[in-house]
């Protein structure tokens, strides 16, 4: 399948996560289930940089666990290596922790365990920041939200969620499938495009399940106008998909 029937502005987000200052990656979440990538994250992002990443996805994941961010210094050696924006997700909880990591250069925030367990920080965030600043994480799990570092489920419904934090000036969400992240068997299709249609005023960037050049085009081809890109790890890391060819045909 090569054929993109919709070419909007789509975006890929190499996503970069960090653990005890490493690059690395979980399967489905798992902290005990990792691959580490590289020493240096920060030696890792000049390379997405070098083929042509636009925005780089970075997530803390001692921070998603410990509920306060972690690896600051890592975060802050990243954005100083490189040109490009970053957004960060892990951990972020408070006034003061977006704070923190805005001070160590992170374009936006992905905040996704206070918008279940604290609505009102949220909406003192984009009061503080704007709507540009903040994105909503919502991690789901046959359709519901997980939180900690997708250590505890929730009853919550993913789209339900996101509904509630559209209404209250939200503008950009990130979905994640969880049963698929890190498992290289393509994304849950059905699952992100029921995702658009609860916020279709706002723009969406899939997460979770990618291991092809085709899953990218099959996400372009939903048809969904809100999709803005695609968050892309272990297809990236184990040679699945090389982010120069990647560009070079959704360009």
């Amino acid at each position: 399948m090569t054929d993109i029937r919709q070419k909007p502005n789509f975006t890929i987000f190499p996503a970069i996560d960090i653990r005890g200052g490493k690059c690395v990656r979980l399967i489905q979440g798992d902290y005990e289930r990792q691959t580490t990538y590289s020493d240096s994250p920060a030696v890792q992002a000049t390379l997405w940089e070098k083929q042509g990443a636009e925005f780089l996805h970075l997530v803390d994941l001692d921070g998603a666990k410990d509920g306060k961010p972690v690896n600051l210094e890592t975060i802050a050696s990243i954005t100083k290596a490189i040109k490009i924006p970053c957004e960060l997700g892990g951990g972020i909880r408070t006034i003061e922790d977006a704070e923190l990591v805005f001070r160590a250069g992170i374009e936006r925030i992905i905040v996704g365990t206070a918008a279940c367990e604290n609505p009102t920080v949220i909406e003192e965030m984009l009061m503080k920041f704007s709507h540009e600043k903040i994105v909503i994480g919502i991690d789901a799990k046959n359709g519901k939200a997980s939180v900690r570092g997708w250590q505890k489920e929730t009853s919550l419904n993913a789209t339900d969620l996101a509904e509630e934090f559209s209404r209250k000036g939200a503008s950009r969400f990130i979905y994640t499938d969880i049963s698929t992240d890190g498992m290289l068997s393509g994304p849950n299709y059905c699952a992100i495009s029921e995702f658009c249609d609860a916020v279709p005023g706002a723009k969406v960037i899939a997460s979770g399940g990618v291991s092809s050049m085709d899953d990218v085009i099959k996400l372009m081809n939903l048809g969904k106008k809100n999709i803005e890109g695609v968050i892309i790890g272990k297809a990236l890391y184990e040679g699945k998909i090389l982010l120069s060819d990647l560009l070079k045909l959704i360009k």
